[in-house]
């Protein structure tokens, strides 16, 4: 068997020494197989979904009366209860639970952001208040506070990402927090002061970009939470409504046919669970990559 000279050991360590922060973390990435392959399914449900027009000819809301049709040519994937097209609604519900997924994700973080990092800067009693009010959030359940607050409301998809957004941000503030509080007291940021940097610029451009790493990871989380409480709430009659499609008003839709047609259940189960298994691998590799603990 060939051996590894002191040589070859030197030279592989000194190449990765010399490897730009962003090239490491790419080696590290695409060594993390379950990662490659769930940014590829996901790439693959966006541009499906993305194409939905283009791949189905049919009109996702539009009914006939080819009723509960197993599939063909015509219709690849079957019908529905009420005669629509399965592929073209499963495409279309695709674009409503992604936007919902990858909204709510990005109000969750600018939440966070705004909570977290004032806590975490300043410390004292505004640390305390604000700490306090993520504590307060993070023992609300956050199903059982969207179902309430969904009730008094017609829910469209604008409402949806709002609500999920809202109530999702106290676990990214905490993150947010815990970064910051430990990034304060740094050489970079006392010398910013030093320079005559107020508190605004000094947050913003000289701590938040350094925390840029455990917050992409946390938003990529967040992703497939907002899809599954979106799939719930839509399942309970209280997110998107019909017939505007998503996978959860879908699931809903069939439980009639559990038995009869269980493929009108499968399907959207199944990218569903599908959707947010690739984020959470895609999550784990993210921070395998990023966080300069965990590389080899």
């Amino acid at each position: 068997m060939p051996t590894v000279t002191q040589g070859q050991t030197e030279k592989t360590v000194e190449l990765k020494q010399t490897l730009t922060p962003a090239r490491r973390a790419w080696q590290t990435f695409r060594r993390h197989h379950l990662a490659l392959a769930g940014a590829f399914i996901l790439a693959l449900l966006v541009g499906a979904s993305a194409l939905a027009p283009v791949i189905s000819k049919y009109d996702p809301e539009a009914a006939s009366l080819d009723i509960l049709a197993p599939p063909s040519r015509e219709h690849p994937l079957g019908t529905d209860d009420v005669g629509r097209d399965l592929l073209s609604r499963l495409l279309h519900a695709g674009r409503i639970s992604l936007s919902v997924g990858f909204g709510a994700a990005v109000l969750t973080v600018a939440i966070g952001v705004l909570v977290g990092a004032p806590a975490g800067y300043y410390g004292g009693r505004v640390d305390a208040l604000l700490s306090a009010l993520i504590n307060v959030m993070l023992a609300i359940p956050i199903l059982p506070l969207a179902l309430v607050l969904s009730s008094f409301v017609q829910t469209n998809l604008t409402f949806v990402i709002l609500i999920i957004g809202g109530l999702s941000w106290p676990a990214v503030a905490r993150i947010i927090r815990a970064e910051f509080l430990s990034l304060r007291e740094r050489e970079f940021v006392e010398a910013a002061r030093v320079l005559g940097a107020g508190s605004g610029r000094i947050i913003f451009v000289h701590i938040l970009p350094n925390t840029l790493a455990p917050i992409i990871v946390a938003a990529t989380l967040q992703v497939a939470q907002a899809i599954l409480l979106e799939s719930a709430l839509s399942f309970l009659g209280y997110g998107v409504q019909p017939p505007q499609a998503s996978w959860g008003n879908m699931l809903q839709d069939a439980q009639r046919y559990l038995r009869t047609v269980p493929e009108l259940a499968i399907y959207p189960g199944a990218l569903i669970s599908l959707t947010v298994i690739s984020i959470n691998f895609l999550g784990d590799g993210l921070r395998e990559a990023l966080d300069p603990r965990l590389q080899v």
